[in-house]
């Protein structure tokens, strides 16, 4: 009898893949080892939402565990999994000693959505007015992340932007780093036509502080320059999450309309003619660009937003990173049905060239197949093994007294 095949995500938060990019990613992985015949637990110490991808539904264990507890050991002990995933580096921080203790021999693998130490390091630099250097990248974040990745078997990085970082800047060893963007396809439906669609559209997860700057940014800066040029047109502002804050940017003079939630994103992108996404920092693959190639909503995005894409001059629409050159590219592509035909069709070849789900399945198999002699993988790494060695240590004996703290009622956390 073959031995059963058990993966394990710790996931920081719940997946909702109807709320973000980072919830349709993680079921994309979930999908994927389903799918090659794993059993799959999810556990996180998050708490649960309403929003939250039904789990039981796919057959898979899940269960809520708590940060510097010993069921934890308990719970993996009895699993014996051959592959654990960490959902961003915060999640390896707090369970890969205890996974390093009772299963050694299990894949580590660090799913990081994106870097997050490039958004800091990004948003710092915004709000500074400083340029942008590896100065502005040394941080905590940039330390715990790399060591993170150093520590694990394999990062997943979904922008190739980010595997070049790493290689360059910090040297990440190559065979510690796997690309692998998340997977999408053109709408199989027929999707309305230029004259069938109309207003701009913008849509995130407001959780996800870039995306309340783009907003801002929309209703401060760029959307006053387009509505001189188009004073009918509206802007419609979906998202996730939705404050009364942002709520409260809403101006039906201005036809600035924020609606909060959407029960179907791919639905009302569907039926707008623009997608604006003027993301001035962050990092990864920004979902909401790749949605709108999906059902042929050509974009207009700065430099950030298209990165990890494709090439800036292959963009299904514009990238620019002036609010006045943004705003004019905006009104253009709006007015101009041929221009927004060819853009459109140039959607969805960057979804066939980069995005096809063969291409993942065929990476992520190719990936796993290589890690398949881990003690040879792991020797190659040397800081890895430093690290491994002494955040165990430090961990260890960290989370134990915490532990011990709780148990007696001293609090802790």
């Amino acid at each position: 009898m073959s031995k059963a095949k058990n993966v394990l995500v710790i996931g920081k938060v719940w997946p909702e893949p109807k709320s973000s990019a980072a919830g349709t990613r993680m079921m994309q992985l979930i999908h994927y080892f389903i799918d090659e015949g794993y059993g799959v637990t999810f556990l996180s110490h998050a708490k649960q939402t309403e929003f939250q991808e039904n789990l039981a539904d796919l057959k898979i264990n899940f269960d809520h565990v708590e940060v510097n507890s010993s069921r934890f050991d308990e719970l993996i002990q009895k699993l014996n999994p051959q592959i654990v995933i960490f959902d961003r580096f915060m999640t390896e921080e707090q369970f890969s000693w205890r996974v390093m203790d009772h299963c050694p021999s299990a894949l580590r693998i660090l799913n990081t959505e994106d870097l997050h130490f490039l958004r800091e390091a990004r948003h710092k630099s915004l709000k500074s007015e400083e340029k942008l250097d590896l100065n502005t990248y040394r941080s905590d974040f940039l330390l715990r992340e790399l060591a993170a990745i150093h520590r694990s078997d394999v990062s997943f990085i979904v922008s190739d932007y980010e595997v070049v970082l790493l290689q360059e800047n910090y040297d990440i060893p190559v065979e510690k780093l796997l690309h692998l963007p998340f997977y999408c396809e053109s709408s199989e439906r027929p999707v309305p036509s230029f004259s069938e669609r109309e207003g701009f559209i913008f849509i995130g997860n407001f959780w996800h502080e870039p995306n309340l700057d783009a907003v801002r940014y929309l209703k401060s800066t760029i959307w006053p320059l387009i509505k001189k040029k188009i004073p009918k047109v509206k802007l419609n502002i979906y998202g996730a999450y939705c404050s009364e804050k942002v709520y409260q940017l809403t101006n039906k003079e201005d036809r600035f309309i924020v609606h909060g939630r959407a029960e179907s994103a791919q639905e009302v992108v569907m039926k707008s003619r623009v997608s604006l996404a003027p993301v001035r920092f962050g990092a990864g693959i920004k979902g909401k660009l790749l949605e709108s190639m999906i059902v042929g909503t050509p974009s207009i995005t700065t430099s950030i937003g298209a990165e990890g894409i494709t090439d800036q001059n292959l963009w299904s629409g514009r990238v620019v990173d002036d609010p006045n050159a943004f705003a004019d590219a905006a009104v253009k592509l709006y007015l101009n049905e041929q221009q927004w035909v060819t853009f459109q069709k140039r959607g969805n070849e960057i979804l066939v060239a980069k995005f096809s789900k063969e291409m993942f399945v065929a990476k992520l198999t190719n990936s796993i197949n290589q890690l398949s002699n881990l003690e040879n993988h792991r020797n190659r790494s040397i800081t890895g093994l430093i690290l491994q060695r002494e955040y165990h240590q430090a961990s260890r004996y960290m989370s134990i007294w915490i532990e011990e703290k709780k148990r007696n009622g001293r609090g802790g956390s």
